[in-house]
């Protein structure tokens, strides 16, 4: 199976920039997409974007669209999501998973089969 070691979470003012990234070892080829989720306290966990490691296609819910990036490096087996623009609204716990197949939708926890031990990001005057 794949392994997947989130980092990069911080303490940041509202407009802020913060870049996590997700590295994953193991089993890297039973991998066929990462996705970022995140989730604040008292809060589902919700999808917030995710990429394909073959072409890079890539997805984003809504609220980050125009705000936040998410990149590959298939060499280093690492995703990125960049995040700009932050607002109080993004903080969370922010989970990496991995998804084995392609599908319809993108942004359903049950679908992804493996996660990371998440980071926290907090935005905060």
């Amino acid at each position: 199976q794949v392994q997947l070691v989130e980092s990069g979470g911080g303490l940041v003012q509202p407009g802020g920039s913060l870049r996590l990234s997700c590295v994953a070892s193991g089993r890297t080829d039973s991998s066929y997409a990462i996705g970022w989720f995140r989730q604040a306290p008292g809060s589902e966990r919700e999808f917030v974007s995710a990429i394909v490691w073959y072409d890079g296609r890539t997805y984003y819910t809504e609220s980050v669209k125009g705000r936040f990036i998410i990149s590959r490096d298939n060499a280093k087996n690492t995703v990125y999501l960049q995040m700009l623009s932050l607002k109080p609204e993004d903080t969370g716990v922010y989970y990496c998973a991995s998804r084995r197949s392609w599908g319809y939708t993108w942004d359903e926890v049950e679908l992804y089969d493996t996660w990371g031990q998440g980071t926290q990001v907090t935005v905060s005057s």
